[in-house]
């Protein structure tokens, strides 16, 4: 009797722990699911702050004019009326020719 009882407990061990590792909803896809929940947390944080950061340039842009003049100058070369524009060269170097 006792031996029965014993046998039929360790079918139900072995079948619970196959179950548990190699079932539908199994210990390997639990952990890679947590990996991806992981990295999926880390890319939202690094997108979470460009998005802090955009938000910002565009109050700045939206409130502030010398944001708006650093970027036309830096980006499209523009210059204020009655400014002259200078441009230093390295000596020494020479200039690419078309």
């Amino acid at each position: 009797m006792f031996r029965w009882l014993l046998i039929t407990l360790l079918v139900l061990l072995a079948a619970l722990q196959y179950r548990l590792w190699f079932g539908e909803a199994n210990q390997r896809q639990v952990w890679s699911l947590e990996q991806e929940i992981e990295q999926q947390q880390a890319e939202n944080q690094a997108l979470s702050q460009r998005n802090k950061q955009l938000e910002a340039e565009v109050q700045d842009l939206k409130n502030g004019l010398s944001a708006l003049e650093e970027r036309a100058r830096s980006e499209l070369g523009m210059i204020r009326e009655g400014e002259t524009f200078f441009q230093l060269v390295e000596p020494g170097r020479s200039t690419p020719q078309e």
